[in-house]
């Protein structure tokens, strides 16, 4: 989890665009001005952010996928939109709706919607990883997530996490790549295999 929100609480007109940003994204009213206070912060009273506003907030700072964090909100495909591509600067829409995907769930949801945002939440977590959008991510870069994933959660040792890594790097290489001929060339780890294998993750996970 990233620490993004400081700052006073400061307050937002109850208008209809404030509640489409609340169905949308989950926040409430006034999470979504704390959310706002702190993106003036950050932009220095801009309308927008760039990259090098992000890049001064010191919680960042010794994350190891700190980079990725950053891309990740301009990257275009987590804006919800139906577009790709990467942008130089983002409003407060984009900043909230990338926001959403760090946030817990709410409790009180069906199944069906539960399974939806974490989903959801994968896609952003792939993308984060799929940096030249081809739709695809090495196995290495899979193991890497896994282990980052499991090890910051507290729940795990580094090592441990590190084991359940390389052995879901095992199986993802058995779905997504199989048997090969010498003249094949592997493309890489599609969303559908990722997905298959993060359950085989959780599932090793809670059995470990």
């Amino acid at each position: 989890m990233i620490t993004i929100v400081m700052g006073s609480f400061q307050s937002l007109p109850d208008d209809h665009q404030y509640r489409t940003l609340s169905q949308k994204t989950g926040f409430s009213l006034e999470q979504i001005a704390i959310l706002h206070n702190r993106f003036k912060q950050l932009s220095q009273n801009e309308e927008t952010l760039r990259r090098d506003d992000l890049k001064t907030i010191q919680d960042l700072e010794s994350n190891p996928i700190r980079s990725q964090i950053i891309e990740a909100f301009f990257d275009s495909r987590n804006f919800q939109k139906d577009v790709v591509g990467s942008v130089e600067e983002i409003g407060f829409e984009e900043f909230l709706t990338v926001m959403s995907y760090f946030r817990a769930p709410p409790q009180h949801i069906t199944e069906e919607q539960r399974e939806e945002i974490r989903r959801a939440k994968l896609r952003f977590l792939f993308n984060m990883h799929d940096t030249d959008n081809d739709g695809t991510i090495t196995l290495e870069e899979y193991r890497h997530v896994v282990e980052e994933l499991l090890s910051r959660s507290g729940a795990l040792g580094r090592e441990t996490a590190k084991g359940i890594a390389d052995a879901a790097m095992l199986e993802v290489a058995s779905i997504s790549v199989g048997p090969m001929a010498p003249d094949e060339f592997y493309e890489g780890i599609t969303f559908e295999h990722f997905l298959k294998v993060c359950q085989f993750v959780r599932l090793y996970a809670e059995a470990t």
